[in-house]
């Protein structure tokens, strides 16, 4: 994940409309990571319980620390997306870090059922 990050920020950092066009072929985000992500939020998914609720970031020091990763993440994506909307980055860029946030969810639950840990529920707090 680390070295795709690292070509997402190539990707970013070379606008579309202003780079030439071997930087640009050189900094291209390949739509294969995608699929791959979605295989492992699959193959984790597939070991969890059903989630009924919303959970909050918790589940032990491992799932609490994937889920301030998927936070930044999440940022991240939401700071990418103007960028995708008026073409200086590749489309594939925004969609692999809807993805890795996605991702990075389900490595959080995982995370804590392997530890043991219970996810803290969401419960709506009655102003009242």
């Amino acid at each position: 994940i680390q070295c795709i990050l690292q070509d997402v920020g190539s990707n970013i950092a070379t606008p579309r409309e202003t780079s030439r066009q071997d930087k640009i072929k050189r900094t291209e985000f390949s739509e294969m990571h995608v699929p791959i992500l979605e295989r492992w939020i699959d193959e984790y998914h597939n070991q969890l319980p059903a989630l009924t609720n919303f959970i909050l970031p918790s589940g032990g020091k491992a799932s609490s620390l994937l889920h301030v990763a998927r936070t930044v993440c999440r940022r991240a994506e939401r700071r990418v997306v103007p960028l995708v909307t008026s073409g200086s980055v590749d489309p594939n860029v925004g969609k692999f870090l809807n993805r890795l946030s996605d991702f990075l969810f389900t490595a959080a639950r995982f995370a804590a059922k392997t530890e043991g840990r219970e996810e803290k529920i969401y419960h709506r707090v009655d102003p009242s």
